[in-house]
């Protein structure tokens, strides 16, 4: 079997979500606050899931995420912890966290997760 692309369209309150199976790249844009969260990621989830069982390759995730609200964030927290545990399985995992300079909430935001994290974890301005 392989693996499929998945492609979500964003809206006012949820995100852009690509995530190219050929590559291993994830694309999340916008905001994230969905009325229900956990509907919402299941997807994204099952297919971080299935693209580490099913394949070797790299996975990065490009994050450009705007707002997230709390149950947006603990799903976030679901995949980073799936990407810390193939990471610690010898996987190459990588999350790329972009913001806008006049958003600061953002970069803590991104901060507070990387602090319980070992694999990388980039934060980045998107003016860099």
């Amino acid at each position: 079997m392989t693996m499929n692309s998945l492609n979500i369209e964003g809206s006012r309150s949820t995100p852009q979500i690509l995530c190219n199976a050929d590559t291993g790249v994830i694309s999340m844009r916008g905001d994230a606050y969905p009325e229900n969260s956990f509907e919402f990621f299941h997807g994204l989830i099952d297919w971080v899931a299935q693209y580490l069982v099913e394949t070797t390759h790299p996975l990065v995730l490009e994050l450009y995420l705007i707002y997230m609200n709390t149950s947006s964030v603990k799903a976030m927290m679901d995949i980073f912890d799936m990407l810390e545990d193939a990471h610690r399985q010898g996987r190459e995992v990588a999350v790329h966290w972009y913001y806008d300079p006049e958003n600061e909430r953002v970069v803590e935001l991104a901060e507070e997760f990387r602090e319980d994290l070992t694999f990388p974890f980039t934060i980045s301005s998107v003016d860099e």
